[in-house]
């Protein structure tokens, strides 16, 4: 096999063994099959390398109707409409916009008082700006602890297994000024838009395409304040604009890893160099620094959830489980 087809090989592989298995097997089967098979890897050997992660690619191809079935569909399928799933890999991009997320959030930002500025950057369509909105259910061992809006339990419920002694927020925060940046911010009041938000969440979670469609709804009463541009470009001047009475709070989940290393720096730079609070919900290896602090040898299959810097929980990448470190 050619070197550039092993590198996406060993790529694909990796989304099976760490990221798909055990959450979808249809995702685990698509990306083992395809990490073996010269023809499929020689289609996407010529896209940038930004366009040949797993989730794009299935989200293109399911885009186009591909069914949620075995590999070797799968196969027939992206060989007979290759232009096509082309075309949708290039034209659009990763922006799943998971609201269970904010079980992350809310727990970063337990012991903050007063009210909050909520600027998220990579934010698609906005959906986690609005955790002061949602419900909660924590799953603490045999217990279960709820966290409602002063409303009332939300039609967005969130579930989320917390481990590790990790403490969690006794009330929701108070925001009041929500803002985002993103490349290319979606409009959930878009049929077409929230479609392939929906495309892009994987086969068997049909919960969270409900939970989707109830958190579109909540954005869509209240439209979020969406910047379109570059995240380090745009986050000092954003930032500006946030309520000097409110505690600004900067955060990103599964963002940081669509940008260069280089760019990474200069994004903690700026950030650090803010009167914020930053919260970050990262895969390992996109901050070395929170990385250095993770205990050596601790298997992390999702994000590592820091606060300035310091890492607080290991977090399931669709917001399902927080297990506390330290």
């Amino acid at each position: 096999m050619a070197p550039e087809l092993t590198e996406i090989a060993d790529r694909y592989l990796h989304f099976a063994e760490i990221e798909a298995r055990g959450v979808s097997a249809v995702f685990e089967s698509w990306a083992t099959g395809l990490a073996a098979d010269d023809s499929l890897l020689g289609l996407l050997a010529p896209l940038p390398r930004i366009k040949q992660q797993p989730n794009l690619v299935f989200a293109a191809a399911r885009w186009t109707g591909c069914p949620a079935g075995p590999f070797e569909a799968f196969r027939d399928w992206m060989l007979a409409h290759w232009p096509e799933i082309e075309a949708t890999i290039l034209a659009r991009s990763t922006q799943t916009n998971e609201a269970a997320r904010c079980s992350a959030l809310i727990t970063a930002l337990a012991g903050i008082e007063g009210p909050v500025a909520l600027l998220e950057v990579g934010a698609s369509a906005g959906l986690c700006l609005y955790p002061d909105r949602y419900s909660y259910r924590f799953a603490v061992g045999d217990d279960l602890i709820a966290l409602d809006p002063p409303s009332g339990t939300s039609s967005v419920l969130i579930p989320c297994a917390a481990s590790g002694g990790i403490p969690l927020p006794e009330n929701l925060p108070q925001v009041v000024w929500r803002a985002g940046i993103d490349r290319s911010p979606i409009d959930v009041r878009d049929a077409d838009e929230l479609r392939w938000l929906e495309t892009l969440i994987w086969p068997e979670h049909q919960e969270r395409v409900a939970r989707l469609h109830a958190a579109a709804l909540v954005a869509a009463a209240d439209p979020p304040h969406l910047r379109r541009g570059d995240l380090v470009e745009l986050l000092e001047s954003t930032a500006e604009w946030a309520p000097p009475d409110a505690t600004l709070v900067v955060f990103h989940s599964a963002v940081l890893n669509y940008l260069p290393s280089e760019r990474r720096v200069e994004f903690e730079r700026i950030v650090r160099g803010l009167d914020a609070v930053w919260v970050s919900n990262e895969a390992r290896t996109v901050l070395p620094a929170v990385d250095a602090q993770v205990p050596s040898g601790l298997s992390v299959r999702g994000f590592i959830l820091a606060r300035d810097g310091e890492p607080l929980a290991l977090t399931g990448t669709h917001g399902q489980s927080i297990d506390a470190l330290g």
